[in-house]
């Protein structure tokens, strides 16, 4: 019997380099998105990397022993509930604490324990809600605590092209340095779609057909409504969520409109925008807010909402690869998150920060994706279904680049085909495979 696949994950570097520097470690993002996976092959005593060599990343061997506990178990979450202060008291030299928002009443333990000795990589917690939308962690650890981001599977690890020995975002590498070069390589077709709808949880990809995948998504999206829903708050109508959940679904990548999603449900527009956040500190939603510039007064302010994968969504509105590719528009739409989604998991492992918008002004012009740099650098890419790219598809871009000016770095029409080719000054056409691979 075999176990589950371990994909490489692109940010265990910055994890190492985390619990180097941290007495308190904490990796986020959604459940069954590989945390719990990550964890244990970092820092267990014997754990493999890819490519048949061990990996020390500069940490001993004693250093990467941890202790595992997990508070899904019930037993030992109601025995943390019951005396926090006493748990860490008692715990090993190193310990991974998983699913540890599910016991807050922890968290000011944690807090004392680190005062008294800040001994770095103690506690290496994993997290399936939003911490800067839970007050109580963020404020308990504020200072203490090193947060790693984990997002499902990026189609660059799922490719096998995620390394430790190297830098891995080459797509945003090349966007705020040097360019395209111009390139040919096969279009992709159908299998971008099936990509699209296959999504990133490693738990759904090792479903051996696209009905069962589906499958997992839906069930997954059960179990977080009657398990940590439940934990969360006391929210009467749990039915609400997953048809709420397929009603963004629906809408992912286009202008969030509160209305339009409440229209369909009886409760109130507060109601729903308060199951809206709940959403978000499930890493389920993101709403993505508009680029203001200072040289254009004319700009759409309203943010655009995705969902966080594109085979979750696919998966709750039964769409599979097939009818997606007869139904254009929203073969548009989810491709548009699918490429959000893939640079913004790209982003989490750069060690410059990037954040992300979408811009549009009230003339319609719009860049689907712009990313700036710390440093004030900006950057835009648009995302089209289709297997060929006219100087209009660049209209937003432009508007992008007078508004940001000397910042203006780059801009870039993603594409269904063959070819890539400058468009004119720091405009490229450049094939969507380039996310994911080098020429």
């Amino acid at each position: 019997m075999t176990g589950p696949v371990f994909y490489p994950r692109s940010v265990e570097r910055q994890l190492v380099e985390a619990l180097e520097d941290s007495p308190v470690v904490l990796i986020h993002g959604p459940r069954q998105c590989g945390k719990t996976t990550l964890a244990q092959f970092t820092c267990a005593p014997d754990y493999l990397t890819w490519g048949g060599g061990r990996l020390t990343w500069g940490n001993s061997q004693k250093d990467r022993d941890y202790t595992y506990f997990s508070f899904d178990d019930p037993v030992t979450r109601d025995g943390v509930r019951a005396d926090p202060t006493g748990f860490v008291a008692s715990l090993p030299e190193r310990v991974i604490l998983d699913e540890v928002q599910r016991v807050p009443e922890l968290f000011e333990a944690i807090k004392i324990s680190v005062d008294r000795q800040r001994t770095p990589g103690r506690f290496l917690l994993t997290g399936s809600t939003n911490v800067f939308l839970v007050p109580q962690l963020s404020d308990s650890l504020a200072g203490r605590i090193e947060i790693v981001p984990l997002h499902p599977l990026t189609q660059f690890e799922l490719t096998g092209r995620s390394h430790p020995s190297r830098p891995d975002a080459d797509f945003l590498t090349a966007l705020f340095g040097d360019g395209f070069p111009t390139f040919q390589c096969e279009r992709l077709g159908r299998q971008l779609v099936e990509r699209i709808v296959s999504g990133g949880y490693p738990a759904a990809l090792e479903r051996p057909t696209a009905r069962r995948s589906a499958n997992w998504y839906r069930d997954y999206v059960e179990a977080l409504v009657q398990r940590d829903v439940r934990d969360m708050t006391r929210v009467r109508s749990l039915d609400v969520l997953p048809r709420l959940l397929r009603a963004a679904a629906a809408q992912t990548a286009q202008l969030f409109n509160l209305s339009s999603l409440a229209s369909p449900f009886e409760l109130s527009r507060p109601s729903i925008g308060d199951y809206v956040t709940l959403l978000e500190r499930l890493f389920l939603l993101e709403r993505l807010p508009a680029w203001h510039g200072n040289r254009l007064k004319r700009l759409v302010k309203s943010s655009k909402l995705h969902l966080t994968d594109t085979g979750l969504a696919a998966a709750l509105l039964g769409a599979d690869a097939r009818a997606l590719m007869a139904d254009r528009t929203l073969l548009g739409q989810f491709l548009e998150t699918f490429a959000f989604r893939e640079l913004r998991r790209q982003a989490s492992w750069q060690h410059t920060l990037i954040g992300f918008f979408h811009f549009r002004d009230k003339d319609g012009a719009e860049t689907d994706i712009v990313m700036e740099q710390a440093s004030g650098a900006v950057a835009g890419v648009e995302i089209k279904a289709a297997a060929s790219v006219n100087r209009n598809d660049f209209r937003g871009l432009r508007k992008l680049q007078k508004a940001a000016g000397d910042r203006f770095v780059r801009g870039v029409v993603l594409y269904d085909g063959e070819t890539a080719i400058p468009f004119g000054d720091r405009l490229h056409a450049v094939p969507m495979s380039r996310l994911w691979t080098m020429p």
